[in-house]
């Protein structure tokens, strides 16, 4: 008997980022409604046919998204925010200002709130809920999917966030009520979406759970009981539980309580999680075993999964058995075939990696080797992979015994700064003379097409270094003279001379290399091209001086040296599985803690180290996250501690939730943190207050994420409202 395959969702940008290339022209007005539906229709098939080709047996529908697969479903079931009211007429017009905001024809509404997806580097779009909230079908996309594919002949399962997981990705915008209590509400809208379904001939739906990895309240539970019974009293289609990211724990006896026909379950993340679960599995349930893993890059190692395969096997019966991704492809990049370019990504390490594309064809093969009666191309599948596992892990490129000296010397006193921060400021405000309510950027200004244009030229050997940098200085100069005319106090040089903010900085570290076409979904069409860390990591010479001194010379004001810190490079990038994830943090804060130590020398007074991860690096159990942020505050303390007390040290994190970290980001005793509160109104700033966070803070009141541009007087109350929480002269 034939082992079944299982693919929980795949990257929808597009091979050659189609879907960005497609909705940047909408909405820039060069395409028209019409071309953009196509091009994702296209984007579908290809995805959709290439798993029906490769042999994969549940294929995922609804897993596309134009922005985001939350929004998605606020927009079916009619969680649209009143200020959206006057835009109900056109569907997609409303869902791109749900997203990004809207300001044209007289119509001026902000964007909804975004933030990480659990621990990952994708942004949703956060539901709202209000305490009369009420919800109806608007748009059953999961329908319209699943009816475009059964017209190509292919039959796919539906995916839909589960409806707990949804109302707890969302936030409450008024008291005295929990968005829970609005399950009795959403939950004959979610029936709807899943008899319909049914109506048009679906067999499976996978609902993802992915919150039942977590720590859970008595009322969640309650919850959870109650939709998968009033789902199994609503509709005959077969149930795929799915949760990743984490291992059930604690919860395995309710995800079994829950009866799904199939449970998936990551075990990539918690390997061993399988052995809790099968003693609890009801007999007719079968398991999906997520052990390729669809957040990294790293091919999966064949004979370690085949032992894992063959004990669950052992445990429930080859037929109850199904061999899958540990989560979504969406956090992969599409196609290492694409890769060419052995000098950003040599043949050695590539000979390591596995796309999405790859990915779809390890979960075939390895259902293969474990049905019993492999064929030929697995067998020598399995062959090829074991020489490729040893390859890796006899590999000079993979160890720098330099390094790893380093790293076993450091002492608490690199974590630790020369003074505390009262004595620190003092010096701070002595040095810079800055006012009351200093004024800043966080640090890129737009990568023009000009700039564009001579990075490209310079790549491709059209123009000198010489020609490329004078170019680039006047750039820097156009930057700062831009700043001293609008009044800002603090300047920024704008990284035009950065690709992006961690893969400029891997391009000059060791131990790092780079694709070419390796993109993944950040949010909307932001794509991102992650660098990979395949060894130890160390700094060869200085990143950034030279275009920091340069600016500095241009102005009497201070100019920020301009960071990313060693969090967040772990964070954006696809991370070395061979070793501890927190000895390569250690490693790359050394590595920046040089480059802060070089700013310095250089006269440069404000440094700033940009952590926007620290939050999406949270594990979602409680009980592992002080070890986590116990690791990623010394790392940052290591990175940013060599410096004299009156060398200021900014910070910088966006799009976060900070209550339940809030003493542990104070523990990084940081001069000043910067934070994006646009969004929230300022919301994000109660946990400061509440907490009595001793160093200074800066608010961020224009979201550069949106195309909507605030008036001044937005801007001021913002301000306002921020000085009423924050004491501004404390």
């Amino acid at each position: 008997m034939s082992i079944r395959t299982n693919i929980l969702g795949y990257p929808r940008i597009g091979a050659g980022r189609e879907l960005k290339k497609a909705e940047e022209a909408y909405w820039a007005g060069k395409i028209s409604k019409q071309e953009l539906l196509e091009s994702a229709a296209l984007i579908r098939k290809g995805n959709w046919q290439l798993q029906k080709e490769s042999g994969i047996d549940l294929i995922p529908s609804n897993d596309f998204s134009f922005y985001d697969q939350t929004l998605d479903l606020s927009l079916a079931v009619g969680a649209v925010p009143e200020r959206y009211n006057s835009l109900k007429g056109d569907l997609l017009e409303l869902y791109f200002a749900m997203a990004h905001g809207y300001q044209k024809d007289g119509i001026d509404v902000t964007a909804m709130e975004m933030t990480k997806w659990f621990d990952t580097n994708y942004h949703y779009i956060v539901p709202e809920f209000t305490r009369n909230q009420q919800f109806s079908l608007t748009y059953n996309k999961a329908a319209a999917e699943f009816s475009e594919a059964l017209k190509l002949g292919i039959k796919t399962k539906p995916v839909l966030i589960g409806p707990v997981t949804y109302l707890l990705l969302g936030k409450e915008k008024e008291t005295g009520f929990n968005r829970i209590e609005l399950l009795d509400r959403l939950l004959p809208v979610y029936i709807e979406i899943l008899r319909e379904l049914e109506r048009l001939g679906a067999e499976y739906v996978q609902i993802d759970e992915p919150f039942l990895n977590t720590d859970l309240r008595a009322e969640v539970k309650d919850a959870y009981r109650k939709v998968f019974a009033e789902i199994r009293k609503g509709t005959g289609l077969k149930v795929i539980l799915t949760t990743y990211f984490d291992g059930l724990a604690d919860n395995a006896g309710l995800a079994a309580e829950l009866n799904p026909d199939i449970l998936h379950i990551d075990l990539v993340r918690a390997p061993q999680s399988w052995e809790d679960v099968v003693k609890l599995l009801p007999k007719d349930t079968r398991l999906s075993l997520g052990v390729v893993d669809g957040r990294n890059i790293w091919k999966n190692d064949f004979e370690a999964s085949l032992a894992i395969i063959e004990k669950v096997k052992k445990a429930i019966g080859q037929e109850r058995v199904i061999v899958a991704t540990s989560c979504s492809l969406l956090h992969s990049p599409i196609d290492l075939e694409n890769e060419r370019n052995e000098k950003s990504l040599p043949a050695e390490v590539k000979r390591w990696l596995s796309f999405a594309r790859q990915k779809v064809a390890e979960v075939v093969t390895l259902a293969d080797l474990a049905g019993g009666n492999p064929s030929d191309s697995s067998k020598a599948a399995l062959e090829s992979n074991k020489a490729d596992m040893e390859n890796r892990r006899t590999s000079a490129l993979t160890n720098n015994k330099a390094v790893r000296d380093r790293v076993a010397a450091v002492t608490p006193d690199f974590a630790r700064r020369k003074s505390p921060f009262r004595i620190r400021i003092a010096a701070q405000h002595r040095e810079l003379c800055l006012p009351l309510f200093p004024t800043t950027t966080i640090g890129s200004f737009p990568q023009t097409a000009d700039v564009r244009s001579w990075r490209s030229r310079f790549k491709k050997g059209e123009i000198s270094r010489e020609e490329y940098t004078a170019l680039l200085k006047g750039e820097i100069e156009r930057t700062i003279r831009k700043q001293e005319e609008i009044g800002l106090d603090v300047l920024v040089h704008g990284e035009s001379e950065r690709n992006d903010m961690v893969e400029y900085f891997g391009e000059q570290l060791s131990g790092f290399a780079f694709t070419q076409n390796g993109w993944v979904q950040s949010y909307g069409s932001r794509c991102v091209k992650p660098p990979v860390i395949f060894g130890d990591v160390s700094r060869p010479k200085p990143m950034t001086v030279d275009w920091i001194t340069y600016a500095q010379s241009l102005t009497d004001k201070p100019v920020k040296g301009m960071l990313t810190g060693p969090v967040t490079i772990l964070q954006w990038s696809f991370v070395r599985n061979d070793q501890p994830r927190a000895v390569t943090m250690k490693q790359i804060a050394l590595a920046i803690r040089d480059e802060v130590s070089d700013l310095e020398k250089a006269g440069i007074k404000v440094i700033q180290i940009d952590e926007p991860a620290i939050r999406e690096g949270l594990p979602l159990r409680e009980s592992a996250r002080k070890e986590y942020l116990d690791k990623a505050v010394e790392s940052f303390r290591i990175s940013s501690s060599g410096v004299e007390d009156s060398t200021q040290i900014h910070t910088h994190m966006c799009y976060s939730d900070f209550n339940g970290i809030i003493r542990h980001i104070a523990d990084m005793d940081a001069d000043v943190i910067t934070i994006e509160c646009a969004r929230s109104q300022m919301n994000l700033l109660g946990a400061f207050a509440e907490f009595k966070y001793p160093n200074e803070i800066g608010p961020g009141v224009y979201d550069i994420h949106s195309p909507r541009v605030p008036s001044v007087q937005e801007m001021v109350d913002l301000l306002r409202k921020a000085s009423q929480v924050i004491n501004p002269v404390a």
